[in-house]
């Protein structure tokens, strides 16, 4: 039995004539945390986008439990119900409190009960440590507190896999640990992740693979002893010297 939730086949994306991804190929296995790292503008995120269908890829395939999702005809909001998505900058709405947050997607996607998905959203704020704070704006939460909400958020949809785009780069310094935290604690729980990330320690330490990217092509990947000890690429070594260096 192929235990391949993911794989990504000949990617390529392109925004008029700048080709920001070039033949991307790599698959993602049940319990694997893959943290994607890279430069700016390397373009992990819009690989992220596109396995979530916010970019349409320009060629190429991502086949999800062996149906290309790249392909016309994908319900594309009960695929990312599957394949869920954690932002940069929360995407919380702030018309909503933090227990509506969680229960809006449960009920208009996955067609639940508001009881139900009450009692999912409560579960999983429970789990990031925000239970205290279930009927508060988001105006009204700190940066870090957001970015917790919307990973409960993210888990009260029973994602198979979760995307992380950046998710601790918009945050204080004081902020990322928490953050950090809460991700690696649902990795030790077994949930399928894939990681665009700038913490490099927390590529290395909680990572099973990482894929270095450079100019819209991976350039190596690996599992974190190969890569953050001995990276085959320059280009790696060069990027990882200054992590190194820190």
């Amino acid at each position: 039995m192929d235990q391949n939730i993911l794989e990504i086949r000949h990617l390529s994306k392109s925004f008029g004539k700048q080709e920001v991804l070039k033949d991307i190929d790599f698959s993602v296995r049940e319990g694997d945390v893959i943290s994607i790292v890279g430069s700016s503008g390397s373009g992990k995120s819009t690989c992220l986008r596109c396995i979530n269908l916010l970019e349409t890829p320009t060629s190429g395939e991502i086949v999800f439990r062996g149906v290309n999702v790249a392909g016309r005809g994908t319900n594309a909001n009960a695929y990312r119900a599957k394949v869920g998505m954690v932002f940069q900058s929360f995407n919380l709405f702030n018309n909503m409190t933090v227990l509506e947050n969680c229960m809006a997607g449960q009920i208009k996607v996955l067609r639940r009960s508001k009881a139900e998905a009450r009692e999912h959203a409560l579960n999983f704020l429970g789990k990031v440590g925000m239970a205290p704070y279930i009927n508060a704006k988001p105006r009204q939460i700190s940066g870090g507190q957001k970015q917790r909400v919307a990973i409960a958020r993210a888990l009260a949809m029973d994602p198979e896999v979760l995307l992380f785009d950046e998710p601790t780069s918009a945050l204080d310094p004081e902020m990322v640990g928490e953050v950090l935290a809460v991700m690696r604690s649902i990795a030790k729980e077994g949930m399928t992740m894939l990681v665009v990330t700038h913490e490099m320690a927390f590529a290395r330490d909680v990572s099973n693979r990482v894929i270095f990217m450079a100019d819209g092509v991976i350039c190596e990947q690996g599992t974190p002893e190969q890569i953050f000890t001995a990276p085959q690429q320059e280009r790696t070594r060069e990027f990882l010297s200054r992590f190194n260096a820190g």
